[in-house]
């Protein structure tokens, strides 16, 4: 792989995560790294919004479906939180969401879905969708 293949990549998932995650919080986080975090969040911009997120056989909406199940069902609340606010730019709706709560529920615990519920409620309340 030549440099510059790595370096489109790397454009690319910065693209796919600023449009994801938003760019107030990736200017955010590229405004607090420092250079003991930087192989860090360099990693994470590579592998997961590079090799994963910038992939088109999924959609946006259908692949942040799938990241608030997984996150919920490990108990991960501030990313699920994170990632219910990632809706917004993604296209998963409010009914989409509450599809993937019954989801967890049945496959994932009530104990974790009782708590993804009270989280997505009330962000998505404060963001104005329910």
């Amino acid at each position: 792989m030549t440099d510059q293949t790595t370096k489109d990549r790397f454009d690319k998932a910065m693209e796919v995560r600023r449009r994801v995650l938003g760019d107030a919080y990736v200017d955010s986080a590229e405004k607090t790294k420092t250079d003991f975090d930087k192989p860090y969040q360099d990693l994470i911009t590579d592998a997961a919004w590079g090799h994963v997120w910038c992939r088109d056989e999924i959609p946006l909406r259908e692949k942040s479906m799938v990241v608030l199940s997984i996150l919920a069902a490990l108990g991960r609340w501030e990313e699920f939180e994170l990632h219910i606010r990632t809706t917004a730019n993604t296209g998963a709706s409010a009914e989409d969401i509450r599809e993937v709560l019954l989801l967890l529920t049945i496959y994932g615990g009530v104990p974790a879905a009782n708590t993804a519920m009270k989280i997505a409620k009330a962000t998505l309340k404060e963001m104005g969708k329910i």
